[in-house]
């Protein structure tokens, strides 16, 4: 197979949503016949060499960073560099020490206000639409997965602009990395778009599904989170009040009190929920690797995400197309 059918099936794989669909791509669009099985093998050995690629400049990068931590230019430029980050699981074919196959993938986006389109609408409110990002995903460890969030925040300029930020669900580990990785140079907000998504889902367990109930009692709370009032919000909800599913709200915001400061936000300009990285793992993660029924060894998973990763991020010329010709010419 030459290097041009071999990328033919990388892309086809990662377009997809399975296999076999991209096999009937090819076969209408460039009127060839390659089975489901060559075209995962394709999409596989490229998929290998682009993550390993990857993964070998994660590793300088962290071992610059252990030699000497991250050092912020003297005059960095205006702007922000924002840096999301979330989990989302992926049915795999081995199980843990629980017994469970499902394997967290670890998802990371890097954008800056370099690559944001503004405007304002018919009510005079200012709209934004991020143009340009990239995404670094990782079906392993948070050891592993802090390199190339290292390496992806140099890239994309850390160091340069004169805020950097982190948008995140609160997850400790996230919290964790980032003071291991930024210290007090990063400031850490919590994700409205997931506080939202976690009052509601409060919401409807409290209430019972009953929508008269739960929708206006999540309203008047994410109300009154998104104007500063967390405390109010607090001493309005019991902290031994659970409910299958769903997280203790009361817990979750007071644990997440440092980083939902969203009028200080909102006043400095700052995203404080565009739900880029939900919306990501839909990209990414959802839309290719959790059709029904699939199940997935955790190299296959990996290298294919990595082609869809950098197809997304616009970056398939650069780090698939030249890497695969520079390895196989």
């Amino acid at each position: 197979m030459t290097a041009a059918a071999m990328l033919e099936c990388a892309y086809w794989a990662q377009d997809q949503v399975s296999f076999q669909r991209a096999e009937e791509k090819i076969k209408r669009t460039l009127h060839i016949s390659i089975d489901d099985d060559t075209i995962r093998k394709a999409a596989g050995y490229i998929g290998k060499a682009v993550f390993e690629e990857d993964c070998r400049k994660a590793d300088e990068a962290w071992a610059e960073f252990c030699k000497r931590p991250l050092v912020s230019e003297p005059k960095r430029k205006k702007g922000v560099l924002y840096i999301e980050t979330d989990g989302s699981s992926v049915n795999t074919r081995i199980q843990d020490e629980n017994g469970s196959t499902w394997r967290e993938n670890k998802l990371a986006i890097f954008f800056s206000t370099d690559h944001i389109y503004k405007w304002k609408n018919k009510k005079g409110e200012i709209c934004r639409k991020i143009e340009k990002k990239e995404y670094v995903s990782y079906l392993g460890s948070v050891s592993e997965f802090k390199k190339h969030v290292l390496a992806g925040a140099i890239r994309n300029g850390y160091g340069r602009y004169e805020k950097v930020v982190l948008l995140s669900d609160g997850a400790g580990w996230i919290a964790n990395m980032k003071d291991e990785l930024f210290g007090e140079d990063v400031l850490q907000i919590l994700d409205f778009f997931h506080l939202s998504e976690n009052v509601y889902s409060y919401g409807k367990a409290k209430f019972k599904m009953n929508e008269s109930q739960y929708i206006p009692w999540a309203d008047e709370k994410c109300k009154k989170l998104r104007d500063g009032k967390w405390k109010e919000v607090l001493g309005e909800l019991d902290p031994e009040e659970t409910y299958k599913n769903t997280v203790n709200l009361y817990h979750y915001i007071n644990s997440n009190k440092e980083h939902i400061d969203y009028p200080q936000y909102s006043a400095m300009g700052l995203f404080i929920g565009s739900g880029a990285i939900e919306s990501s793992n839909k990209i990414i993660v959802q839309r290719r690797f959790k059709q029904a029924g699939m199940r997935w060894g955790v190299s296959t998973a990996q290298y294919l995400m990595t082609l869809v990763s950098k197809w997304e991020s616009e970056l398939w010329e650069s780090d698939v197309v030249n890497r695969t010709y520079k390895i196989l010419n």
